[in-house]
C-alpha cells in the first residue's frame, strides 16, 4: 500500500472548515455571518470517511484486540478529558455566579462525570456559562467516533478480509444505515439520525476504499469525476444515496493526489486539539464581547490564531505524550 497520503493536510482542512462554520454560528456577529455557511456536515462526515480508513488499516495492523484498543483510547481520551477538565475549572471564570455558588452547584459534577464518558449529550452546559447553552457542542461526534473503534472489531470478524462477501455485506450495511439515516432526517430528528447508526454511511465507505485499495488507486481519477457528478445529483433531489459513499472517494482521492501536500504534518498533529477546543473559545470570546466591541475580523483572527496555538500546545505538551 503506497505509505505517502495527505491525511494531516486533509484533517487540518476539515477542523478549519468546522472553525469557520461554528464562528459564523457562535460570534452573533452579522459581519461574520456568511462564515454560517461553511460546510460543516461536510467537514465532520469527511471525519468520519478518514476514520473508516485509518481505524481499519490500524486494526489490521495491530498485534491484537488489546494493542488495538490501547492505541486508539490513548490517542483520543487524555485529550477529550483534558478538555472537558479545563472547561468545567476555567469556564468558572466567565459564568454569571460566584466561585462559590459555581463550585457547589451540583451540575459542574454532573458535567464532569457524563462528559468523561462521552455522553455530553446528558449535561451539555456549565451553571451561568454562556447562558446555560452548551459548552462544546463539537463533542457529540467523539462519541460516535468512540463507539465506531468498538465497532471496528466485530466489522472485521463479519466483514474482513478474509471474508470473499466482504465487500457486498458491507455494501448492504451502507445501505441499512442509510436508511436510517434518511428516516430520521425526513422526520426532522438530526441528533438521532447522526448517531452511529446513520453515520456508519460514512465509516463503511473509508473502510470499503481499504479493503479494496489498489483497484481505487488504479481507477482514482475516473472514480473522482463520477463522485463529484453523483454529490450534485443527491444535492438536487435533496437525498443522501450515493453521496455518503462518494464524499468518501472525494475525500481519499485528495489524500491520495497531490504529493506536495505529503509533508503537511511533518511539525506535529494539531487537528484534534483544534477540533476539541475551538468551540469553548469561540464561545468565550462572544461572552465578553470581543466580536461586538472590536472589529470582528480582527478578532476573528486572533480567536483563529489562539485555537491554533492551543491546539499546537495541546500536541506537544499533552498528547504527544500518551503515543
Amino acid at each position: 500500500m503506497i505509505t505517502k497520503n495527505n491525511f494531516d493536510f486533509i484533517r487540518v482542512l476539515l477542523a478549519f472548515i468546522v472553525f469557520v462554520g461554528h464562528l459564523g454560528t457562535l460570534s452573533a456577529s452579522k459581519e461574520l455571518e456568511i462564515l454560517h455557511y461553511s460546510p460543516i456536515e461536510i467537514a465532520v462526515f469527511g471525519f468520519f470517511v478518514v476514520s473508516g480508513f485509518l481505524i481499519a488499516r490500524s486494526y489490521e495492523r495491530s498485534s491484537g484486540l488489546k494493542s488495538y484498543l490501547n492505541k486508539r483510547i490513548r490517542r483520543i481520551v487524555p485529550a477529550y478529558l483534558l478538555v472537558v477538565f479545563l472547561c468545567a475549572v476555567l469556564l468558572s471564570l466567565v459564568s454569571t455566579y460566584s466561585y462559590t455558588e459555581y463550585f457547589s452547584n451540583l451540575q459542574v459534577y454532573k458535567y464532569l462525570f457524563w462528559n468523561s464518558l462521552f455522553l455530553n449529550f446528558k449535561a451539555p452546559w456549565l451553571p451561568g456559562v454562556f447562558g446555560n447553552q452548551a459548552v462544546n457542542g463539537a463533542l457529540w461526534t467523539l462519541k460516535v467516533e468512540m463507539s465506531y473503534y468498538f465497532c471496528v472489531p466485530l466489522l472485521f470478524l463479519l466483514f474482513g478480509k478474509n471474508n470473499k462477501y466482504r465487500n457486498t455485506s458491507l455494501v448492504i450495511m451502507y445501505f441499512l444505515s442509510l436508511i436510517y439515516l434518511n428516516y430520521f432526517e425526513s422526520l426532522d430528528k438530526m441528533s438521532a439520525a447522526k448517531q452511529l447508526p446513520g453515520s456508519l454511511s460514512y465509516f463503511i465507505p473509508g473502510m470499503l476504499i481499504y479493503f479494496n485499495f489498489n483497484y481505487f488507486i488504479k481507477h482514482k481519477n475516473t472514480l473522482f469525476i463520477i463522485a463529484i457528478i453523483t454529490v450534485w445529483i443527491d444535492l438536487i433531489f435533496n437525498i443522501k444515496l450515493f453521496s455518503p459513499m462518494m464524499i468518501g472517494v472525494i475525500v481519499l482521492y485528495i489524500a491520495y493526489s497531490f504529493p506536495f501536500l505529503n509533508n503537511f504534518g511533518k511539525y506535529g498533529d494539531f487537528t484534534y486539539g483544534i477540533y476539541i477546543f475551538h468551540f469553548p473559545i469561540i464561545r468565550v470570546f462572544t461572552t465578553l464581547g470581543f466580536f461586538q466591541d472590536y472589529n470582528p475580523y480582527i478578532m476573528a483572527v486572533v480567536c483563529m490564531l489562539l485555537v491554533v496555538a492551543v491546539g499546537i500546545c495541546s500536541w506537544h505538551f499533552f498528547e504527544k505524550k500518551f503515543l
